[in-house]
C-alpha cells in the first residue's frame, strides 16, 4: 500500500530544456599524422571518426564548457541559473582531482547554495546521470534539475605513436539538459536502468595517480621504500608512462556489442515496446562501428540512429546529450517521439533511459 501511495504521487520527469558546446579548434586525422604516426584511412576504418574538437589549451575546462551547454539548456527550459534546484555533473576529466565540477559550475554561474553531485561513471555517465536526477524529480524533491556531461580529454592525452589506439579516438565537448516534472501521462522519462561488472576494469582504465598503491596492477611501477606518503604520484610512475590512459580496444568492442543492445532491448521490455518503437536510438559515440554493428542486431534503419562521432570523436558523459541536443535541433526528435538513449564504458558500466518526448 505504501508504495502505492508513493508511485500514485510520482511525477514524470521530462526534458524541459538542452544545450551542447564543442571548442572551435578543429582537429582532423591528418592534422594528428603531424604528431604521431597514423593517417585518416586508419582511423575512419576502425573508428569512423574524421575530425574532433579540442579545447583551448588554457581558457577553456570542463567545467567552462559545460556552463556553455548548461546556458542554452536553461534558457530553452525558460527559467534562469538562479532558479536550478540541484546539479549533478558528469565527467571523467574534471577540473582539479578534487573537488569536483559541480560546484565549479554552481559558483561560475551564480548560483544559490544548492547541492551539486559529481557523477563518475565514464562513457555511461550522462545516462547515470539522468537516472540519479530522474529520481529527484520523480520524488518532488527538487523541480528544475540541471543535467551536464562535459569533457576535456585533450589535456592529458599522449599524442605520440604510442598511445594513438587511444588518442585519435576522443575529442572535447559538453551538453546540458534541464530536467522538470511533467504531469502528461505517457511522456517524458519512461525508465532508466543501470549496470555495472568491474571483473576487467583495468582493460580500460586510467590507473594513475591513484591510491590503489599497486594492489590491482599486474605489471607494477616502482613505489619509494618509505613508511608514509609516496603512493600517489612517484617520478618511477611518471618515467613508465603508467600515468597515461590504457585501453585494450578490441576486448572493449567484444563487450560493447553485448551490452548495448542488450540494455536497449531491457528498456523497451519494461516498457511493452519493441525495436520497431523507436523513433531515435541516440547511443553513447564509442566508435561508429559499434554503433553500426548495434543498429543491424537491432535491425533499425538509418533514420533511427543518429551518429555524430565522426565530427566530435568520443567525448565520453558528453557525447549522448550533445547528439541529443544536434539530433534535437536538427529536427530529427518530435513531440511525441519514442527516444532511447544508451551508453556502455569504462569500469564497465552501461546504461539506457527510454524517454518519450
Amino acid at each position: 500500500m505504501f508504495n502505492q501511495i508513493i508511485n500514485n504521487s510520482m511525477h514524470q520527469t521530462k526534458i524541459a530544456g538542452i544545450g551542447y558546446y564543442v571548442p572551435k579548434n578543429v582537429y582532423t586525422n591528418t592534422d594528428l599524422s603531424h604528431f604521431m604516426d597514423t593517417n585518416d584511412e586508419w582511423i575512419q576504418e576502425r573508428t569512423g571518426i574524421e575530425e574532433r574538437r579540442f579545447a583551448d589549451r588554457y581558457d577553456e575546462t570542463t567545467t567552462t564548457m559545460g556552463i556553455e551547454a548548461a546556458k542554452i539548456a536553461i534558457e530553452r527550459a525558460g527559467i534562469t541559473a538562479k532558479e536550478v534546484d540541484f546539479i549533478v555533473f558528469a565527467t571523467l576529466s574534471p577540473d582539479y582531482y578534487f573537488p569536483g565540477c559541480g560546484v565549479l559550475l554552481q559558483r561560475e554561474m551564480g548560483m544559490g547554495e544548492i547541492g551539486a553531485l559529481d557523477i563518475r561513471n565514464q562513457c555511461s555517465g550522462f545516462v547515470y546521470a539522468l537516472s540519479v536526477a530522474d529520481q529527484f524529480v520523480k520524488t518532488g524533491m527538487y523541480k528544475n534539475v540541471l543535467v551536464v556531461g562535459s569533457e576535456k580529454h585533450s589535456f592529458a592525452m599522449d599524442f605520440e605513436t604510442r598511445s594513438r589506439n587511444v588518442s585519435v579516438i576522443f575529442g572535447d565537448g559538453a551538453g546540458a539538459v534541464v530536467l522538470q516534472p511533467t504531469d502528461e501521462k505517457g511522456k517524458g522519462i519512461l525508465s532508466t536502468h543501470l549496470h555495472s561488472d568491474g571483473a576487467d576494469a583495468e582493460i580500460l582504465a586510467m590507473h594513475y595517480p591513484g591510491s590503489h598503491a599497486n594492489k590491482w596492477m599486474k605489471d607494477k611501477p616502482a613505489f619509494p621504500d618509505q613508511e608514509l606518503g609516496g603512493l600517489f604520484m612517484t617520478p618511477e610512475i611518471l618515467a613508465s608512462g603508467a600515468v597515461l590512459p590504457y585501453m585494450d580496444g578490441p576486448s572493449v568492442f567484444k563487450k560493447a556489442v553485448v551490452k548495448f543492445p542488450e540494455v536497449i532491448r531491457e528498456a523497451l521490455v519494461a516498457n511493452n515496446l519493441t525495436e520497431k518503437d523507436i523513433n531515435l536510438l541516440v547511443p553513447h559515440q564509442a566508435n561508429l562501428r559499434i554503433s553500426q554493428y548495434v543498429q543491424n542486431l537491432l535491425g533499425l534503419n538509418d533514420d533511427q540512429v543518429f551518429n555524430n562521432i565522426q565530427k566530435y570523436g568520443n567525448t565520453t558523459a558528453a557525447s549522448v546529450p550533445i547528439a541529443l541536443c544536434e539530433a534535437w535541433e536538427a529536427g530529427k526528435i518530435k513531440n511525441g517521439d519514442l527516444v532511447c538513449l544508451a551508453a556502455f564504458g569504462s569500469g564497465f558500466a552501461w546504461a539506457s533511459a527510454l524517454i518519450r518526448w
